[in-house]
């Protein structure tokens, strides 16, 4: 179903040149719309073209078909969620304490970006495609939890391994989320914690959180 409006302006011709700043408005368009929607699939590039306000053969001359287009989007999303994961563990502390809120920001942002998620990781693009960007946030993660070994803050082990646990783990809290949001939860930071705990093995601390001092 065309969910936009029939009245969105025209926009006007981009100079010569500026090619990739309409390709940018057409990525960023697609963004906002996949969030609403959740499915790649109840999207089209002709919707897509009326909210940018230009005629659909001009999405034609940047992508061919709707999947090269949400593949084009959701490599943009997953760059800029790996930018802000990485910012999310530069904060101060400990290699367990950037782990935790590297994992955090993820809650935070699929929280805010739901209908992403969805298509990031439950959309049948995602099942009969492979999107190889996406392994730069399963490495991402492994190099967080092999920090956590090196420090002594958890025990040596396959940080590749670990690491599938511990995300599959993670994105089924998150996912539930998005998927039963009626659902009565424990808060997020609690389950993370229990997950660092229980599948990395740091240690737990006076407050009930992931101790940060090194092991004896």
């Amino acid at each position: 179903m065309d969910t936009t409006s029939s009245t969105t302006p025209a926009r006007g011709r981009n100079p010569r040149g500026q090619g990739e700043r309409l390709r940018r408005d057409i990525i960023g368009t697609t963004l906002r719309m996949l969030n609403d929607l959740g499915d790649d699939e109840a999207l089209s590039l002709r919707a897509v073209a009326r909210e940018v306000g230009i005629a659909a053969t001009s999405v034609y001359i940047h992508f061919p078909d709707r999947d090269a287009l949400v593949i084009a989007a959701l490599e943009q999303c997953t760059h800029d969620l790996v930018r802000g994961l990485d910012q999310a563990e530069s904060a101060p502390g400990d290699p367990v304490a950037r782990l935790r809120a590297r994992l955090l920001f993820l809650g935070a942002w699929v929280r805010d970006h739901g209908g992403l998620y969805k298509v990031l990781h439950e959309s049948t693009l995602n099942q009969r495609t492979h999107l190889a960007f996406k392994e730069e946030l399963a490495a991402r993660t492994t190099a967080a939890v092999q920090r956590c070994m090196d420090a002594g803050l958890a025990p040596a082990d396959d940080a590749a391994t670990v690491t599938l646990d511990l995300r599959a783990a993670v994105h089924g809290a998150v996912s539930i989320r998005v998927n039963e949001p009626a659902l009565a939860l424990p808060p997020l930071e609690e389950q993370v914690d229990r997950f660092l705990i229980k599948l990395v093995g740091v240690r737990l601390g006076e407050s009930g959180r992931p101790s940060l001092g090194k092991r004896a």
